[in-house]
């Protein structure tokens, strides 16, 4: 069943043409990788699904509803929730603060101010469940600005999937990260992502090939192909755009 439907998405700045009449399918429970060279339009392909940026042309569709050129709570509040290539958490909170944040409007609360949330026992249960999920309960009353960066990356996964989204949508989630930190936080992706669909941009061939199983390769704002791993390395056209020879014949 596709879950993540983009129909002839184009996204023009000014005169400028960034996505070009992008066609994609995205299955239910799929993990599929989004590739192509820096300037390919990747990121903007996720500002423009997850609400940050308007489409100029085009639908976007999650399970079968459009939420194109909607705002990105409403397109959260149906299901989908993303990371950013920054990290993107609130560093004077503490660990705890964090993931209960994300939690909140899924918990069933709303704009109030007579809540004493230190006494609402479901959501702190939920909170601490989520914090063992990602690895953080020993952190839980640090600062967020006080982890690693790899903890902080951990931290804002652990936001994305706190409100129950079903679509995971992570922008670069290994980006600056040590080989073994990055091994660390590909078993945490895997883990937290189960039973979920992940939309992934990642410039980490070796971690694309090994995670996804589909490949789109985005070039000058089109789908040049989507394929499963094997065929895109194998992909002539793939290989001359962007992967080259050396990562193709790996």
């Amino acid at each position: 069943m596709t879950i993540l439907s983009l129909q002839q998405v184009t996204k023009k700045f000014g005169a400028t043409p960034i996505i070009r009449g992008v066609d994609l399918d995205i299955q239910a429970g799929e993990k599929h990788a989004i590739i192509g060279p820096n300037g390919a339009g990747k990121s903007t392909l996720f500002h423009l699904i997850s609400g940050r940026y308007s489409v100029t042309s085009g639908a976007i569709k999650l399970k079968g509803k459009p939420i194109h050129n909607r705002p990105p709570y409403q397109i959260a509040r149906q299901g989908l929730a993303r990371s950013f290539q920054v990290t993107n958490i609130f560093p004077h909170m503490n660990v705890f603060e964090n993931v209960r944040c994300a939690l909140l409007w899924s918990s069933g609360y709303r704009y109030s101010f007579w809540h004493l949330l230190g006494k609402a026992t479901r959501l702190n249960d939920r909170t601490h469940a989520v914090l063992d999920q990602i690895g953080l309960s020993s952190r839980a009353h640090y600062p967020a600005a006080e982890l690693a960066y790899a903890q902080q990356r951990a931290l804002e996964l652990g936001i994305a999937i706190a409100g129950g989204a079903d679509v995971i949508l992570l922008d670069e989630p290994v980006a600056g990260m040590s080989h073994s930190e990055a091994q660390s936080a590909v078993q945490l992706i895997r883990k937290v992502t189960e039973g979920k669909t992940l939309v992934m941009v990642e410039h980490d061939m070796n971690i694309v090939f090994d995670v996804a199983d589909r490949i789109s390769v985005l070039v000058y704002g089109q789908i040049l192909a989507t394929d499963t791993p094997l065929n895109i390395r194998n992909n002539p056209r793939v290989q001359e755009a962007y992967l080259g020879e050396e990562t193709a014949g790996a």
